[in-house]
């Protein structure tokens, strides 16, 4: 059977066994895909030191006829985002931001612009701030999924639909120009809140930690 090849980011890994790992890819192609690396944990393994949360890398894997998991091959790195290694608070952002990909969507589905958009993200934790950050992810991924929230004719404060609509628009490097008040991003975060779980059905463990403030569940804002 011959070898497909992809790129992705690593959303989280599993043992299988004492010697081999689960790997959760997010990838552009097809969607989310799982791979068991076979041996990775032994002390020669070709891929020591290459499978670890949010790693991005070029792959390769046979598909497997009767399972959903399939075998990695071979495994060439092209980012492994160091700063997640030494700030938890940027780790329970990006954990965070995976959960709610796994939640809003299937396993082997061509998505839109969720993987994309996560490498971006990935690429602004030591740039934007925290809670412009996630809520503007939050937002872009709803609009990608289908689910693009009214903020114009929501019970949002004018100001908080504003911050909202800009987090909404603007890439993800240049959030730091939106300068919300804490009460609106407050705001905001709540409604979000309301509006995931109504949504998906749930909002996925981690929010308030990834969001660095207490935003109260359920929130005040509905959806």
């Amino acid at each position: 059977m011959s070898l497909e090849r992809a790129s992705g980011v690593i959303l989280r890994t599993r043992l299988l066994t004492e010697t081999s790992l689960i790997v959760h890819w997010l990838t552009p192609e097809q969607g989310r895909l799982a791979t068991v690396a076979k041996g990775a944990r032994r002390p020669k393994s070709p891929f020591r030191g290459k499978l670890d949360l949010f790693y991005e890398a070029d792959f390769s894997f046979q598909r497997s006829r009767r399972s959903d998991l399939h075998t990695l091959r071979e495994v060439v790195l092209a980012d492994t985002h160091p700063a997640l290694r030494t700030d938890l608070a940027q780790l329970r952002q990006a954990a965070y931001a995976a959960l709610l990909i796994e939640g809003a969507t299937e396993p082997e589905t061509p998505l839109g612009a969720a993987p994309g958009l996560f490498r971006e993200f990935l690429a602004s934790l030591s740039t934007v701030p925290a809670a412009h950050r996630l809520l503007a992810f939050e937002l872009k991924l709803l609009a990608d999924l289908g689910f693009q929230p009214d903020l114009a004719g929501s019970r949002l404060s004018p100001g908080a639909q504003k911050i909202g609509q800009a987090l909404a628009d603007l890439p993800l490097a240049e959030l730091a120009r939106v300068r919300p008040t804490p009460a609106q991003v407050t705001e905001l975060a709540r409604f979000l809140g309301g509006f995931i779980a109504y949504h998906l059905g749930r909002v996925p463990r981690g929010r308030a930690e990834a969001l660095g403030r207490s935003v109260s569940e359920p929130p005040t804002a509905s959806p």
